[in-house]
Protein backbone atom coordinates (compact mmCIF):
# COMPACT_ATOMS: atom_id res chain seq x y z
CA UNK A 1 0.00 0.00 0.00
CA UNK A 2 1.48 3.55 -1.13
CA UNK A 3 1.66 6.39 1.12
CA UNK A 4 -1.19 8.64 -0.80
CA UNK A 5 -3.95 5.39 -0.56
CA UNK A 6 -2.77 5.07 3.54
CA UNK A 7 -3.04 8.66 4.07
CA UNK A 8 -6.84 8.69 2.62
CA UNK A 9 -7.71 5.56 4.77
CA UNK A 10 -6.59 7.16 8.14
CA UNK A 11 -8.56 10.41 7.40
CA UNK A 12 -11.39 8.51 5.64
CA UNK A 13 -11.39 6.67 9.18
CA UNK A 14 -11.23 9.89 11.28
CA UNK A 15 -14.03 11.73 9.33
CA UNK A 16 -16.02 9.29 10.00
CA UNK A 17 -15.33 8.91 13.58
CA UNK A 18 -16.05 12.56 13.69
CA UNK A 19 -19.42 12.44 12.78
CA UNK A 20 -20.58 9.65 14.16
CA UNK A 21 -21.26 11.43 17.79
CA UNK A 22 -23.29 13.52 15.79
CA UNK A 23 -25.58 11.27 13.80
CA UNK A 24 -25.64 8.73 16.86
CA UNK A 25 -27.02 11.49 19.23
CA UNK A 26 -29.61 12.46 16.52
CA UNK A 27 -30.54 8.69 16.50
CA UNK A 28 -30.43 8.27 20.11
CA UNK A 29 -32.71 11.43 21.09
CA UNK A 30 -34.72 11.89 17.44
CA UNK A 31 -33.72 15.39 18.09
CA UNK A 32 -32.71 17.33 15.35
CA UNK A 33 -34.15 20.75 16.09
CA UNK A 34 -30.67 22.22 16.07
CA UNK A 35 -30.27 21.41 12.29
CA UNK A 36 -32.03 23.05 9.46
CA UNK A 37 -34.01 21.16 7.51
CA UNK A 38 -33.23 23.54 3.91
CA UNK A 39 -29.39 22.85 4.68
CA UNK A 40 -29.78 18.84 4.80
CA UNK A 41 -31.84 18.77 1.79
CA UNK A 42 -29.12 20.51 -0.01
CA UNK A 43 -26.38 18.36 2.00
CA UNK A 44 -28.57 15.20 0.19
CA UNK A 45 -28.47 16.78 -2.95
CA UNK A 46 -25.06 17.41 -3.01
CA UNK A 47 -23.60 14.29 -1.94
CA UNK A 48 -26.24 12.45 -4.95
CA UNK A 49 -24.03 14.74 -7.53
CA UNK A 50 -20.97 14.33 -6.05
CA UNK A 51 -21.72 10.43 -5.94
CA UNK A 52 -21.42 10.65 -9.89
CA UNK A 53 -17.73 11.64 -9.74
CA UNK A 54 -16.79 9.33 -6.52
CA UNK A 55 -18.19 6.55 -8.25
CA UNK A 56 -16.74 6.99 -11.21
CA UNK A 57 -12.95 6.42 -9.40
CA UNK A 58 -11.39 3.76 -8.73
CA UNK A 59 -12.35 1.75 -5.46
CA UNK A 60 -10.77 2.99 -2.75
CA UNK A 61 -11.07 5.23 0.32
CA UNK A 62 -12.86 7.69 -0.91
CA UNK A 63 -15.43 5.60 -1.61
CA UNK A 64 -15.96 4.11 1.86
CA UNK A 65 -15.61 7.55 3.28
CA UNK A 66 -18.50 8.90 1.01
CA UNK A 67 -20.60 5.90 1.55
CA UNK A 68 -20.39 6.97 4.97
CA UNK A 69 -21.50 10.51 4.04
CA UNK A 70 -24.21 9.11 1.92
CA UNK A 71 -26.13 7.19 4.78
CA UNK A 72 -25.06 9.71 7.40
CA UNK A 73 -26.64 12.62 5.84
CA UNK A 74 -29.83 10.43 4.48
CA UNK A 75 -30.23 9.26 8.34
CA UNK A 76 -30.28 13.08 9.31
CA UNK A 77 -32.58 13.80 6.67
CA UNK A 78 -34.97 11.14 7.40
CA UNK A 79 -34.94 12.23 10.91
CA UNK A 80 -35.66 15.86 10.06
CA UNK A 81 -38.29 15.09 8.31
CA UNK A 82 -39.93 13.17 10.71
CA UNK A 83 -39.54 15.89 12.99
CA UNK A 84 -40.54 18.66 11.14
CA UNK A 85 -43.96 16.16 10.20
CA UNK A 86 -44.44 16.22 14.03
CA UNK A 87 -44.28 20.15 14.18
CA UNK A 88 -46.82 20.28 11.63
CA UNK A 89 -49.01 17.42 13.45
CA UNK A 90 -48.54 19.87 16.77
CA UNK A 91 -48.99 22.62 15.07
CA UNK A 92 -46.49 24.70 16.28
CA UNK A 93 -43.86 24.99 13.18
CA UNK A 94 -40.56 25.84 13.97
CA UNK A 95 -40.69 24.47 17.39
CA UNK A 96 -40.06 20.48 18.48
CA UNK A 97 -43.54 19.08 20.13
CA UNK A 98 -41.13 18.28 23.36
CA UNK A 99 -40.11 21.69 23.64
CA UNK A 100 -43.78 22.99 22.89
CA UNK A 101 -45.16 20.61 25.97
CA UNK A 102 -42.14 21.67 28.45
CA UNK A 103 -43.43 25.64 27.70
CA UNK A 104 -46.80 25.28 27.88
CA UNK A 105 -46.41 23.43 31.35
CA UNK A 106 -44.13 26.68 32.35
CA UNK A 107 -47.08 29.32 31.37
CA UNK A 108 -49.77 27.06 33.09
CA UNK A 109 -47.94 26.90 36.39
Amino acid sequence: MDVPVFAGMVAAVVFATANLPMVWKALRTHDVGSYSLGSIVMINGANAVYSLYVFSLPFGPIWLLHSFYLVASAIMLVLCLQQFHARERAGTPGTPPSRTRSRNASISA
